[in-house]
């Protein structure tokens, strides 16, 4: 509709308000308690505009067609001045003295011309805050405009913030009025975020002293993908907020991404290359030829003396995709193997598996926004809440909304207090689950039955097996009661727009790939994947770019986009453009490259940015096997569990420190741009790939990150339109995109699947036993996930002021269980598997069942994975991290006790 803005006509959408029309007219009119991410409120009377004679707020009208609006209107602009005054006469003097850059109120005053104020009365001296390592409160700066209270409970859905007191004593309080500190805040920043006054700041952004530039790129955390904004001083980044246009986080972020970057300028940061003389020698500082020159030299002579496959190569889900492009290239094309793989085996290999053979591809079927539209959710095995926060705060707004919500999972996460059905099955049980939540399905008739026969295959050897899972044999397998599968089953089954959003409490199992099998039979048998109105299936992938790195090819059965070594016209055409031989036997996974290692197959191990001998499971083995090598190569940004066995440590540059891109949880292609320099003589993973590769006599061509995604492009279909000038120009692209001049393809199979007979195969999976299952001698099950501050090894949150928020690591313990062994909250517990024993201080907490424990492995003072097995889904070699049977003993006394 067309509205008149100062006499200037405007196009804006229905159900556009005033300030809409106002701002796309390109006139400034003022605002305080106004946020685009939150429901306009209209309480500040700031935006005051005139329509049709009348002083309006222009954040909380409508606008209509044929409007008439007056942004200088004299009775307005002065209704709009009253009511700053009255807000400035408040606040100390120092209310003004903020840059106006950081200052929305400051702004404000400047646009109506407000300099000093006509009231005066007593003003507040409330004090600060500052208890928090990054929110910072100052009280007598409070306008009282509600947008933090909003901001925490619209878009994180967290509610930790309130109002409190009367009148001008008005202002916000964390929790229960206590320290910031010990209140239920995430720390996602949101609240400082959109603060107008400079109540609420954090430490970089409260420094006077102006940014040098401000850089875009993508978090480097998560799968998630938040883009945001880096702001530089001094060559260190002073602050990092969320893009406000970031297509995922939409102006959101947590308390990681947004906060956790203090680890660039950590004084243990790698910066010169380190050589080991012998092995009993320690690490010593070298120049770059020096280290380039031995690990050419001894790779060579290994590969030259034992052949190619005696060296394994992993490389690293946090690289970028030019990054793991150039990874495989260099161990097909250099050291003449396909024995190269990533940590999305130890993670998202059964989703790449068992989603390509579901629908045809090894990636989520839907776009994160399509969760917008779910009318009932189902989170299976994921703790996105914590795991991944910007994703658990928007399911939280669409249940606030009225989107129903089930999770499985065997703890009691924070999503399963909103949730209308927790399904607390027992670890391991997945696939009973679904099983039985399909049996459901089809019994009661809530199935697309034109679906099924029109583009979806193997109802029938379903429909057989499920014959032997009806709801009270599948929950009696679960540990559930048939009434808790039934209702899950129908609150999905109902729905006319379901979503399915998994982690890796469906992955990491000895039988995975069946879990992730039996979860796509769900979306298949309600025909909603593949459909414009479908939400689909989402997989929340764990690190960065663990989907980009299996994208790249850094795999050892695949080459880039999912192309199989086996074939041999695709191994031609990598033939022809890379101007070399590639291997057509597969290469071995990272597993079995540890298992080839201890038998002395393979000699040589390089390890570029995991620390595989913290986070891979039976870490005592992992040691074994690198301390079976005659070379051990490690490209990280610091000291780690695995530089402790390298005999040569490359010093790399972060995230924050290179360009390229990474892949997101739902496909999305996004660009990763340098703000700082690499410190010292650290360099980009891509760049140590170059030098060695030279060294060792060889080119590997694309000598820029855009030109390694151009010949990626090249090779490999579905990224063919995805050049870094594109995403430069028009935004993020998901994969597939097929040509240049051609859209990508956010929601996949509208028009048919990508199986072979283009149907969605439907797989008769029966439930098979765990791996490893407690005894006698071991009667607890340990699980192992994440934790919201710490991410993964924890080798860049611990580095931050995040470890004040949880300096150390605990066993989450249930209460009766702690009083069967005597055990309070801090007391140290014994945990023992059949590998080894790790000392936890424990924590008391009913969000674990009985007999059920839960850690993480983001401390290397508690080595968890020393604890976890080498037990691995068969199809992918992805372990039972999610399963460990374990003991418990007081640290100092008695002998191990059940539950």
């Amino acid at each position: 509709m067309r509205v008149s803005v100062d006499g200037v006509g405007v196009e804006v959408a229905v159900g556009a308000t005033v300030l809409d029309a106002v701002r796309a007219a390109g006139v400034a009119v003022p605002t305080l308690c106004y946020d685009e991410r939150l429901t306009p409120q209209g309480s500040c009377r700031v935006c005051l505009v005139g329509v049709g004679g009348r002083a309006m707020p222009a954040c909380t009208t409508p606008a209509g067609a044929g409007m008439e609006i007056a942004t200088a209107d004299d009775t307005a602009r002065r209704a709009a001045g009253l009511a700053l005054e009255l807000l400035v006469s408040q606040l100390p003097a120092r209310a003004l003295d903020i840059p106006a850059e950081r200052s929305e109120l400051v702004r404000a005053c400047q646009l109506l011309g407000v300099t000093d104020t006509r009231f005066h009365g007593a003003t507040r001296e409330s004090g600060v805050d500052h208890s928090h390592p990054y929110v910072k409160l100052d009280r007598d700066l409070c306008i009282a405009c509600n947008r933090c209270v909003r901001m925490c409970a619209e878009v994180q859905g967290t509610f930790a913030l309130s109002l409190t007191g009367r009148g001008f004593d008005t202002v916000v309080a964390p929790g229960d009025g206590g320290s910031w500190v010990s209140s239920p805040c995430v720390g996602c920043g949101g609240c400082v975020d959109s603060c107008p006054s400079g109540a609420l700041t954090e430490p970089g952004l409260a420094d006077p002293r102006p940014l040098s530039r401000t850089t875009g790129t993508t978090c480097g955390y998560c799968g998630v993908g938040c883009q945001l904004r880096v702001h530089v001083r001094d060559d260190t980044v002073a602050a990092i907020t969320p893009a406000l246009d970031g297509p995922v986080n939409r102006g959101h972020a947590c308390v990681k991404g947004r906060f956790a970057h203090a680890f660039t300028r950590s004084r243990d940061r790698l910066t010169t290359p380190l050589v080991r003389d012998s092995r009993d020698a320690p690490l010593r500082p070298a120049s770059w030829e020096e280290a380039l020159t031995v690990v050419a030299t001894r790779l060579t002579a290994i590969r030259d003396r034992h052949g190619p496959d005696a060296i394994g190569m992993i490389s690293s889900a946090r690289a970028t995709n030019e990054e793991n492009y150039l990874a495989q290239k260099f161990a097909r094309v250099v050291l003449g193997t396909n024995n190269i793989d990533n940590c999305s085996r130890l993670c998202h290999a059964p989703s790449a598996v068992g989603l390509s053979a579901a629908f045809g591809h090894a990636g989520g079927t839907n776009p994160v926004d399509d969760l917008d539209r779910a009318d009932c959710i189902l989170v299976a095995g994921a703790n996105p809440t914590e795991a991944h926060p910007v994703i658990g705060a928007r399911i939280k707004q669409l249940v606030l909304r009225g989107a129903r919500l089930v999770v499985i999972d065997p703890r009691r996460i924070d999503l399963a207090e909103l949730a209308d059905v927790h399904v607390q099955a027992r670890p391991g049980a997945n696939v009973a689950v679904f099983n039985g939540i399909a049996r459901v399905l089809l019994d009661e008739g809530h199935t697309d039955e034109r679906f099924l026969r029109t583009r979806a295959s193997g109802l029938a050897d379903l429909t057989a097996l499920l014959a032997d899972y009806p709801p009270d044999r599948a929950a009696r397998l679960a540990g559930i009661t048939p009434e808790t599968l039934v209702a899950a089953a129908r609150l999905y089954g109902t729905a006319r727009r379901p979503a399915i959003v998994y982690g890796l409490g469906v992955t990491e199992h000895a039988h995975g790939t069946d879990g992730v099998r039996t979860l796509a039979n769900l979306a298949i048998l309600k025909g909603a994947v593949g459909t414009p109105e479908c939400c689909g299936v989402l997989s929340l992938r764990g690190q960065n770019n663990v989907q980009g790195a299996s994208d790249m090819g850094a795999l050892p059965d695949q080459l880039p986009g999912y192309q199989r070594v086996t074939d041999d016209a695709v191994r031609a055409r990598f033939d022809h453009a890379w101007q070399a031989r590639v291997p057509a036997r597969p290469g071995l996974r990272i597993l079995d490259m540890f298992a080839a290692a201890v038998a002395g197959r393979v000699r040589a191990m390089y390890v570029i940015g995991e620390d595989i001998a913290q986070t891979d499971p039976d870490s005592g083995n992992v040691r074994r096997a690198l301390a079976s090598c005659e070379l051990v190569v490690n490209h990280d940004v610091f000291p780690s569990a695995t530089a402790e066995h390298a005999d040569v440590v490359f010093p790399a540059a972060s995230f924050l420190e290179k360009d390229g891109t990474f892949v997101n949880l739902d496909r999305r292609v996004q660009r990763v741009r340098a703000a700082l320099n690499p410190p010292g003589q650290a360099r980009s993973d891509f760049d140590i790939l170059h030098l060695l590769a030279a060294a060792m006599g060889a080119d590997l061509g694309c000598p820029t990150p855009a030109a390694a995604m151009a010949e990626c492009a090249s090779l490999t279909p579905s990224f063919a339109g995805i050049s870094h000038a594109r995403l430069d120009r028009d935004g993020p692209l998901h994969w597939p995109c097929r040509g240049a001049d051609q859209p990508d393809e956010a929601r996949l199979y509208l028009d048919s699947f990508a199986t072979a007979d283009g149907r969605a195969a439907l797989a008769a999976r029966p439930y098979l036993p765990p791996g490893e299952q407690p005894d006698a001698g071991h009667p607890y099950v340990l699980i192992t996930g994440r934790r919201l501050v710490h991410y993964n090894s924890g080798s860049m949150s611990r580095r931050t002021p995040n470890r004040r928020l949880r300096p150390h690591e605990l066993l989450d313990l249930h209460p009766d269980d702690a009083a069967r062994l005597g055990l309070g909250d801090g007391d140290l517990v014994e945990v023992s598997s059949r590998r080894a024993t790790v000392t936890f201080p424990v924590r008391l907490t009913d969000t674990v069942g009985p007999g059920q424990l839960f850690t993480t492995f983001a401390f290397p003072e508690t080595s968890t994975n020393a604890l976890t097995s080498d037990v691995a889904d068969a199809e992918t070699g992805c372990p039972e991290y999610k399963i460990t049977a374990v003991s418990l003993r007081p640290a100092d006394r008695g002998d191990p006790t059940g539950p």
